[in-house]
């Protein structure tokens, strides 16, 4: 069984990222040069978007999600390079992205309130609630995957479509659209995910609060 393209790009994508996180954090300065800049400034940003949605567990989530969010932007705009095929447009793909943060929604979960408080809210008010809940998020991890896959392979279809009708004529156009599609699709992602951490560990609170009273 053979390595697919899309296995083989993920991984220099992880390689190159992780390399170029090192050479970064290997020479970090009082005075920071640039690119020490830039970076500082998308790890801020990143960490006040997440602050906003989760204030109290910034610190838990924030290395997941700043993942997520860097991890896809450099999937999707790998398919700007020519012959490459961006990740994120392979099912496959998007599926594994969206297992892990079917995982990560029920780990911060159980780490925000305890395992028997957090699986108690899916038995609540009633153990015939349980299979509703199931469902729910088997097709919410089902549609976080799908939605990202549809997305990233019909912008490829759709390049495909105009340079083989206008040929080359276009190149700028088409890559600035795909630029600014790679980064909504990365941050819807992120912060769906984020937005699931959220309300997973909100129900879970709210219905101990009432139990309380």
């Amino acid at each position: 069984m053979g390595l697919s393209a899309t296995i083989v790009t993920s991984w220099i994508i992880m390689a190159v990222l992780v390399g170029t996180a090192i050479a970064l954090t290997r020479r970090m300065r009082e005075n920071p040069g640039t690119a020490q800049t830039v970076a500082e400034a998308v790890v801020m940003t990143m960490e006040r978007a997440i602050g906003d949605v989760l204030p109290r567990e910034r610190l838990l989530v924030f290395p997941f999600v700043a993942t997520l969010w860097i991890f896809i932007v450099a999937a999707n705009l790998s398919g700007i390079v020519p012959g490459v095929n961006s990740p994120t447009a392979d099912l496959s793909a998007t599926a594994a992205l969206a297992v892990l943060t079917f995982f990560f929604v029920h780990w911060t979960g159980v780490r925000s309130v305890g395992l028997r408080r957090y699986l108690a809210h899916y038995i609540s008010p009633n153990p015939i609630m349980l299979p509703f809940e199931i469902i729910s998020e088997i097709s919410r991890t089902i549609t976080l995957a799908v939605r990202l896959f549809g997305n990233m392979m019909s912008l490829e279809m759709a390049a495909l479509i105009v340079v083989g009708i206008a040929g080359f004529l276009v190149p700028i156009p088409l890559l600035l659209l795909h630029i600014v599609e790679a980064l909504i699709q990365a941050y819807i992602f992120g912060m769906l995910a984020l937005v699931y951490v959220a309300g997973g560990i909100e129900m879970q609170r709210r219905h101990f609060e009432k139990e309380a009273t």
